[in-house]
């Protein structure tokens, strides 16, 4: 019988975000595909230094540890060609991460095999592959450069979002952009009432409530917090809408313009999504991060 991933929860990952390979890409960049080849079959034997989302996946994989089956199935999804795999494996191998599927596409772009996958969440280093990922309806963000430690021998998952244009539309977003904070005030009080749109996140977070209730709220292996530069008089609207969703946020820190990357390190994020660069420069210096390219 096949094995069916249509009741795991997918994470698809490129090899340049589970692992660091600046260098290896420099190599592309500056000498060519073929100095590139060249350089990963030397090295097969050498494992890769961790990534910017290396931390995340071990500790959502440490999921499975709670299960007889597998919930949470990791999948190597990259434009290298399988020749490259051969260090990737060993690399796996080295950290003891059980990821056992992969895709290698030799170049083409990966999105389009998402769905045969059943993919629930993308990351990746190109920003081309979030792109078609997010417009072909699966959440997607581009991972940031973050020097990663394995310093953290907690398994808890811990994930940070904001809210508007990431867990929500962006059409409340619009209206401060455009006709200021006043305005936008004005609007959300307005509306306290009607939930918010759902936004490019919303179907991952869902389903990481879906984990998060089958255990009580002390045992859960997830624990995630909403950071949004929204004030405190707009937080009906939110809290409302996240009630008629049926979705779980542990921790909200509504930071009324403060800037983000304190609160996000304090809670001890695994990863970070925000559409905003000016957020994420910040905090991607000290937790993993990742763009969601979405109402910009």
């Amino acid at each position: 019988m096949a094995y069916d991933l249509k009741d795991k929860v997918v994470i698809a990952i490129s090899s340049r975000a589970l692992f660091d390979l600046e260098k290896e890409n420099s190599i592309f960049d500056e000498s060519g595909l073929q100095a590139y080849y060249e350089y990963q079959l030397d090295h097969q034997k050498d494992p890769l230094e961790v990534g910017t989302a290396y931390r995340f996946v071990r500790n959502l994989l440490a999921i499975n540890k709670k299960f007889d089956d597998n919930l949470v199935e990791v999948i190597i999804l990259s434009r290298n060609n399988a020749a490259t795999g051969l260090r990737i494996g060993r690399s796996l191998e080295h950290y003891g991460l059980n990821i056992e599927r992969s895709g290698w596409t030799a170049g083409t772009p990966v999105a389009k095999y998402l769905e045969a996958f059943k993919v629930d969440l993308f990351l990746s280093a190109n920003c081309e592959d979030v792109n078609a990922a997010v417009q072909a309806g699966v959440a997607a963000a581009t991972i940031l450069p973050h020097k990663s430690q394995i310093q953290s021998k907690s398994e808890l998952v811990k994930i940070a979002f904001d809210g508007d244009a990431v867990i929500f539309g962006n059409e409340s977003e619009k209206i401060y952009q455009t006709q200021g904070l006043e305005a936008f005030l004005k609007h959300e009080r307005e509306n306290a009432k009607n939930p918010l749109s759902k936004g490019p996140f919303f179907k991952f977070l869902k389903v990481i409530s879906n984990i998060q209730n089958r255990f009580d709220i002390e045992s859960s292996p997830i624990r995630t917090a909403l950071v949004t530069a929204r004030n405190f008089s707009t937080h009906e609207r939110v809290l409302r809408t996240l009630d008629i969703w049926g979705v779980r946020v542990d921790e909200a820190f509504f930071q009324g313009g403060v800037s983000k990357h304190e609160v996000v390190e304090a809670f001890g994020a695994d990863i970070f999504f925000d559409d905003q660069d000016a957020h994420l420069h910040q905090t991607s210096i000290k937790t993993p991060s990742a763009k969601v390219p979405f109402g910009n």
